[in-house]
């Protein structure tokens, strides 16, 4: 009786550390994907542009605000980059990769907050910035802008599996939708989506 007792009292001193973990960051890594876009040249010939799946990473830190009814709501900042997305159309006037890094603040709501296996879904704006190489996709200087600035709102889903104390697995979707890197053509877009799959590692503290 008196160990019952005992162990009863650790986990009521305990429950208080345990919950107060409100911190957490996470490291993914997979893919970005943009859709094909086009344009007309001088002469009216329609022509796309090809985007390489590229290989991409992301951090994100959040930090607990509320539990409600089994619900978490987060602040998360999430800053995903990819380095070189190369770029590929059939006349030499865009440019031959690109690079973008994405930060966005946002909200995250986590279904089954306290549960081993948890859902969420996320949103959020922020800043992003593109470079744009300083060569064409097939020969000669670009004669264009090798960096913008651009607006980012970014929508998000995902699951969190926690399978060791304060680690867990992380798999996410995200579409950072931005304005346009400088292709030196007319797409007739002023905005474009940049999805973002990945799976990774995550920690709370």
């Amino acid at each position: 009786m008196a160990a019952k007792r005992l162990l009863s009292m650790i986990v009521v001193l305990l429950a208080p550390v345990v919950w107060a973990q409100t911190n957490g960051v996470s490291l993914t890594g997979e893919v970005t994907f943009v859709s094909t876009q086009s344009f007309v040249d001088s002469k009216g010939y329609a022509h796309s542009i090809h985007f390489e799946n590229t290989p991409s990473m992301a951090v994100s830190y959040s930090h607990l605000l509320k539990t409600m009814k089994g619900l978490g709501l987060h602040a998360e900042l999430p800053v995903a980059v990819y380095f070189r997305m190369n770029l590929n159309t059939q006349i030499n006037v865009i440019p031959a990769d690109i690079g973008a890094l994405f930060a966005t603040p946002s909200i995250r709501l986590n279904a089954f907050a306290r549960d081993s296996v948890s859902p969420w879904v996320s949103a959020g704006a922020g800043y992003g910035r593109f470079r744009e190489a300083p060569r064409l996709n097939f020969y000669g200087p670009n004669p264009g802008p090798t960096g913008t600035n651009t607006s980012v709102i970014q929508f998000g889903a995902g699951l969190d599996v926690w399978f060791w104390h304060n680690w867990g697995f992380r798999g996410e979707a995200r579409d950072f939708n931005s304005g346009l890197p400088a292709y030196n053509v007319d797409t007739g877009k002023s905005r474009q989506n940049n999805y973002y799959v990945g799976a990774g590692v995550m920690h709370r503290f």
